[in-house]
């Protein structure tokens, strides 16, 4: 695609901080993969709240806004969507997003279960357009190396999968009774919001997910409403009336893989300690790796069982780690959290510019909410519970 340079219009629906983070990796693309010849157009942004809007037409440098995200859908230079509003939207949006015939970007859980995910991975199909979720922590270079030694059989056979996504973002009883912990408005608590992005990981670097039991619990068990609608899950000190938490605040999960590894995998989004410990562990026959998304740029290895000194390794991540050079000359400078939508973005607006699908996709998403949704099943009863089967294109064995 070098020597020539594709505009592909951009359109926002809904103006939070995720919508100003795609926002920014939009904008790098150009700058970080100059050969794909691919420039975003901020054409239209959409939110509910005026000074948002007006916002992303004054600061964030679209061209226009609105308080209708259907005059984004319908605007006709708008070649693609970023769907960034609250989870109980994300269907209207994206299956309207689909008719429009909008290839969208969006974030997980992409839908509020396993059953609207499916809708949505189904209309995109229909459709015939490519997707984007927001599946970041899978584009860490140390991940991608990770994934590199595990596909190459470095490890030898892949025996267990230990993970866990440890925050304290909600560990304050006097935080805010936000939609997220509304079953209505949020679906699951920890399993989607969290355990979703282990899941994917997993799967990322494993391989499917067939089978699992699981066990959750809410912690905080009521939370006062917020004294107004702009309160986010960090705000603290709501003040209004106590109401019940409707989803739940820790899960633990053990998992079977479609190559007969097992798993195990543990959340808790009242946590107090960890800010954001989302840690995956890979162990096979022959070594095993190791990687904490605190230390993003890190990966710890063991290869081989005969070494003088038994053990890890921790490697820094560097050039000819996944994406690293995009971003800095070599190891030890570090990269960061919006670097990791930065590739997202690339991968999404080079899978609309060549129509295949690169980004994580529609049918990605489905697959993690299949799996959260077993593990929901299977707290309620005790029981093992098979996974769902999903239909579409995967991209965690491409």
């Amino acid at each position: 695609m070098s020597g020539t340079t594709r505009t592909i219009g951009v359109g926002l629906i809904s103006v939070g901080w995720m919508g100003r983070l795609h926002t920014r990796a939009y904008k790098a693309v150009a700058e970080r993969y100059p050969e794909l010849g691919l420039r975003a157009r901020l054409v239209i942004a959409a939110d509910t709240v005026e000074a948002s809007a007006r916002e992303a037409a004054d600061v964030l440098g679209y061209e226009s806004w609105t308080l209708d995200y259907h005059e984004v859908l319908n605007h006709p230079e708008v070649d693609v969507v970023s769907i960034c509003a609250p989870n109980f939207l994300h269907k209207e949006m994206a299956l309207a997003a689909a008719k429009a015939g909008k290839p969208f970007w969006i974030e997980k859980p992409m839908g509020r279960g396993a059953a609207e995910s499916g809708e949505i991975a189904r209309a995109a199909h229909d459709a015939g357009i490519v997707t984007g979720v927001g599946f970041n922590y899978r584009h860490a270079p140390a991940v991608a190396r990770a994934r590199e030694l595990i596909r190459a059989g470095e490890l030898g056979r892949i025996t267990n999968v230990r993970c866990w996504l440890l925050a304290d973002y909600s560990s304050d009883p006097a935080g805010a009774l936000t939609w997220r912990f509304e079953r209505e408005r949020a679906g699951s608590g920890v399993l989607g919001d969290l355990v979703s992005h282990g899941f994917d990981l997993a799967q990322f670097l494993v391989g499917a997910i067939n089978e699992v039991t699981a066990l959750s619990t809410t912690i905080i068990t009521e939370r006062a409403e917020p004294a107004s609608g702009a309160a986010s899950h960090f705000s603290r000190g709501a003040g209004g009336a106590l109401k019940p938490v409707q989803n739940e605040d820790y899960v633990g999960v053990l998992a079977r893989f479609a190559s007969g590894a097992v798993g195990t995998f543990e959340s808790s989004r009242v946590a107090v300690g960890p800010r954001a410990e989302y840690v995956v562990e890979v162990y096979g026959t022959q070594g095993s790796v190791r990687w904490n998304f605190q230390r993003l740029n890190e990966l710890e290895v063991c290869l081989g069982l005969n070494g003088a000194e038994h053990g890890y390794t921790t490697v820094l991540a560097g050039p000819g780690y996944g994406e690293f050079s995009r971003f800095q000359p070599g190891a030890g400078t570090s990269m960061g959290f919006d670097d990791l939508k930065t590739i997202e973005a690339r991968l999404f607006l080079e899978s609309v510019a060549t129509g295949k699908q690169l980004a994580p996709s529609a049918a990605d998403g489905w697959s993690a909410a299949s799996v959260a949704d077993a593990a929901e099943e299977s707290a309620a009863d005790g029981a093992w519970h098979q996974v769902g089967a999903i239909s579409g294109t995967t991209t965690y064995d491409a």
